[in-house]
């Protein structure tokens, strides 16, 4: 197993890494909406974007992208925020070619209050070619 932990996230809030590579896939932990600087930013947008980059920075570290995402599941703490969240999905998986399956469930809230998304990634990690 290779643990993933991009030097330019924050690091993670307890002793786990922000993603694993294993037998031919890698699985994120919950990205949150949270800054290299630690900072959150307000609102649902501005959070989902940052965990979609986080995630994208975990994939990179496993020599992987976006499209080799088979899923997302993400996590909102208000129904109203849905469609928000789905338009930032949406942006990130734009141009790929087969769009990751994805589950979005609504929640009570998250370690800290200012937290409003979490997202979750699995993939695979791309073949090497012979």
């Amino acid at each position: 197993m290779k643990s993933l932990v991009p030097d330019r996230m924050a690091a993670p809030f307890g002793n786990y890494s922000h993603g694993v590579a294993a037998g031919g896939m890698i699985v994120t932990s919950g990205q949150l909406g949270l800054a290299a600087d630690g900072t959150v930013p307000d609102g649902v947008t501005a959070q989902a974007e940052l965990c979609f980059a986080n995630i994208h920075a975990i994939l990179a570290e496993a020599g992987a992208d976006l499209s080799h995402v088979l899923r997302f599941t993400a996590f909102v703490t208000r129904r109203d925020d849905m469609a928000a969240y789905m338009a930032v999905r949406d942006r990130w998986v734009r141009g790929l070619k087969v769009k990751p399956a994805s589950t979005l469930l609504i929640v009570d809230g998250f370690t800290r209050p200012e937290f409003l998304v979490e997202v979750e990634a699995m993939a695979l990690v791309p073949s090497s070619p012979n």
